[in-house]
């Protein structure tokens, strides 16, 4: 197994579409070389999005799991359920990274989850501060707090500039949006 000899912090913010889609095409390119990546998907669960087909394909390289349930998150009343789920999701980042047997650690939405407060800062920090110095570590979603921008080595913000959701009506494809 290949493995990285530094890794870095990088976030994919804004509120434009493809922060979920670059973060798993850099999984994509590292199993191509080798490496082995989780990704924790903060908010998600029980909506069938592609990536977990894939996933089950490339289960020697590859696990995602979910952390979320199919209702949206009420942002100014969060059901407990949503604040056990990320913090589940809090304390599986802290353990693939004790295990360090993972290249790549991917935490999809726990940006949006901590705007939410469904996590906080400190925990966040915390997975930053101690990532192992040989693994890259990705956060996603929206609303990136400034703290977090600040620490990470790689910052991305995808701007919208035109999407069909709002202009056309255009629903959610499977295959394209999820």
């Amino acid at each position: 197994m290949k493995k990285l000899k530094k890794g870095y912090v990088q976030v994919y913010t804004g509120d434009g579409k493809g922060k979920t889609t670059a973060a798993l095409g850099l999984a994509f390119r590292a199993i191509g070389h080798g490496m082995k990546v989780f990704v924790i998907q903060f908010m998600k669960g029980s909506i069938f999005y592609g990536e977990l087909k894939t996933a089950e394909m490339l289960s020697d390289h590859i696990t995602i799991v979910q952390m979320g349930r199919e209702e949206f998150v009420n942002r100014e009343n969060p059901d407990p359920e949503d604040i056990r789920l990320a913090q589940e999701g809090i304390k599986l980042a802290q353990k693939i990274m004790e295990e360090n047997r993972h290249d790549i650690l991917i935490l999809d939405e726990l940006n949006v989850a901590l705007d939410f407060g469904l996590v906080n800062l400190e925990q966040v920090l915390d997975l930053i501060n101690n990532k192992p110095k040989n693994m890259e570590l990705i956060l996603t979603g929206r609303y990136a707090h400034p703290e977090v921008v600040k620490r990470a080595d790689l910052v991305t913000e995808m701007i919208e500039v035109r999407h069909y959701y709002a202009e056309k009506g255009v629903d959610a494809r499977d295959g394209i949006e999820r």
